[in-house]
């Protein structure tokens, strides 16, 4: 994480062109290499606050920024909280695991049936655990979604309101009867899954229901860098 790795580089491995790699890369991922290469970077520095002792600095080092000023700066836009928040998230948890109400049900508004993107989530493995529903304008869950939902069961719900564009609907689920560090730090529990296609929203809407199907990550897929788990502290504070 902390070598550079140019396009000419990846091209060398993989013995394609650019153009023809960058353009296959696209089609697998979502995203461009580059991009993908940054939110892997920004992935293991999410996990390093909760696993080591590293100071702000070291972590910027240890995953290939120059400049930790920079480096703070885009993993608070893109995760939602600095890099010494997430080291604290672990303590902040406890008090939302102990108090929050277990029924299955969501745990934010649903939409009325008439308006917004109707979606359904399903899948193996969601048992107990809290599912994080968001609609981004990328393909690449980071930064604030423009719309969300936080689930404790599969089922069809509806994320409303929602302005016009297109977007890609995301959703991960993070066990929640094993204690705050395993929620934050899930491993082979984390379920995620995406619509198949982007949604275009017009006047508020969209034609037919978004299909989740939840699942194991792959390894091609984009890692999750906004912090589920401090959208899960706001709604609890508010």
């Amino acid at each position: 994480m902390d070598d550079t790795l140019p396009l000419h580089a990846m091209v060398e491995i993989v013995h394609l062109s650019p153009y023809h790699f960058t353009r296959v890369f696209r089609q697998v991922t979502g995203i461009p290499p580059g991009e993908f290469l940054a939110a892997l970077r920004l992935e293991r520095a999410k996990q390093l606050p909760l696993t080591t002792d590293l100071s702000v600095a070291e972590i910027c080092f240890k995953v290939g920024y120059n400049s930790p000023g920079t480096f703070t700066t885009r993993f608070t836009r893109l995760v939602g909280l600095s890099p010494g928040r997430v080291r604290n998230l672990p303590e902040q948890l406890h008090t939302t695991f102990s108090h929050v109400d277990e029924e299955d049900r969501p745990l934010l508004p649903v939409a009325p049936a008439s308006r917004g993107v109707p979606f359904r989530i399903s899948g193996a493995g969601l048992a107990r655990t809290w599912i994080f529903v968001g609609l981004f304008p990328s393909a690449i869950p980071q930064g604030r979604p423009v719309g969300g939902l936080i689930l404790t069961a599969p089922g069809t719900y509806r994320l409303a309101p929602v302005p016009d564009g297109h977007y890609h609907l995301m959703a991960a689920a993070l066990p929640r009867s094993e204690g705050p560090l395993k929620f934050l730090l899930p491993g082979a529990k984390l379920r995620v899954g995406r619509s198949r296609d982007p949604l275009v929203v017009r006047a508020g809407e969209t034609v037919g229901q978004a299909e989740v199907e939840m699942r194991p990550p792959h390894t091609t897929d984009p890692p999750i860098l906004i912090s589920l788990p401090a959208l899960l502290l706001k709604m609890f504070s508010t």
